[in-house]
């Protein structure tokens, strides 16, 4: 999603637990950790939290002096894995590290049993891309956004596009060019981004909208054409593509995010710690040097100031649910 003006819009209230519930996560926080973490990613092994997680992990683990545990709960496009995490005891051994589809996916989906505000302790904002990668198969007769759009106007319903998950960064994008550009395209769902690539290689389906991490390889290889990016401006790891607005959709600016989380209640001591620990993370040079080259750069938002980040995004996310929701189907 977009960069918002940062506003500190949850109040304590929002927040809020029972005494009972906030003493119980406060025991232990001053020798925290004690023993190994969970950082649940509520998506499939492979994906970018996944492989973002697994980077900056080792580095949170030193720094911590705990081992830091990746745990893959995948399904139903993140929600499975993120209410199990609101169910978690708010004790600081259980993180939830996912994307912006922590507050994008409720909008779209119904069977959402979680708050993505009031269900959590909202510990930072690690990481954040320069936009998605719209990236087509060979086959695709497109070599630009306008040949694109002009195709998918041409034969309509024709081309599909994959799916890691409403709400998710694949979908976001996909639907807001689809309404804004006035053109149909259908949408093939897939239960993760490795998945999503692997039937885009081979050609089942035309499109999708991925992170630049994930795509670059494939594009350098020749695998799969980069025809735009979602972000405000070019990314200099491909400084040929040009953005959406450049390729013709004003006002088109997404990007995507990772956060971490933890149960609503925990220690503020504990948030403390962890976020001190990313920001640890992301600061290392080898980390920096990776991230780099993927088009990701580390954040480490505090997270007094991640609150009011992901209030704003939620608010985006339900503005852009009802446009979508409401586009006349075509």
């Amino acid at each position: 999603m977009a960069r918002l003006t940062r506003r500190h819009l949850i109040g304590a209230a929002a927040l809020a637990l029972p005494a009972t519930a906030r003493a119980q996560g406060a025991q232990g926080a001053e020798d925290y950790p004690n023993r190994p973490v969970r950082a649940v990613v509520p998506s499939p092994p492979g994906g970018p939290p996944d492989l973002i997680l697994r980077a900056i992990a080792p580095r949170m683990s030193a720094a911590l002096g705990q081992p830091v545990v990746t745990e893959n709960r995948p399904g139903a496009g993140g929600v499975i894995g993120t209410s199990y995490v609101a169910r978690q005891p708010a004790d600081g051994y259980t993180w939830l590290f996912t994307t912006a589809s922590h507050v994008n996916t409720p909008p779209f989906n119904p069977n959402v049993n979680f708050d993505p505000i009031g269900d959590f302790t909202h510990v930072t904002l690690a990481v954040q891309n320069f936009g998605q990668a719209l990236v087509v198969h060979p086959s695709v007769q497109a070599t630009t956004l306008a040949e694109l759009i002009a195709l998918a106007k041409r034969e309509p319903g024709r081309l599909t596009y994959a799916n890691a998950g409403n709400g998710t960064a694949s979908h976001i994008p996909a639907e807001l060019m689809k309404s804004m550009a006035g053109v149909d395209v259908l949408s093939i769902p897939y239960r993760g981004v490795a998945e999503a690539v692997a039937d885009l290689l081979s050609g089942r389906v035309d499109m999708f909208f991925v992170g630049t991490n994930v795509a670059l390889e494939h594009v350098r290889a020749g695998r799969l054409r980069a025809i735009a990016l979602t972000g405000a401006r070019r990314w200099k790891g491909m400084p040929e593509v040009p953005t959406m607005q450049e390729g013709g959709i004003a006002g088109f600016n997404v990007v995507n995010w990772f956060g971490l989380w933890m149960p609503a209640g925990a220690p503020a001591a504990i948030v403390r710690k962890v976020h001190a620990a990313v920001a640890t993370a992301v600061a290392d040079p080898e980390v920096m040097r990776q991230f780099d080259t993927q088009g990701l750069q580390g954040i480490a938002m505090p997270p007094a100031e991640f609150q009011g980040f992901v209030a704003d995004q939620a608010r985006l996310a339900q503005e852009i649910g009802r446009r979508v929701n409401s586009a006349p189907a075509r």
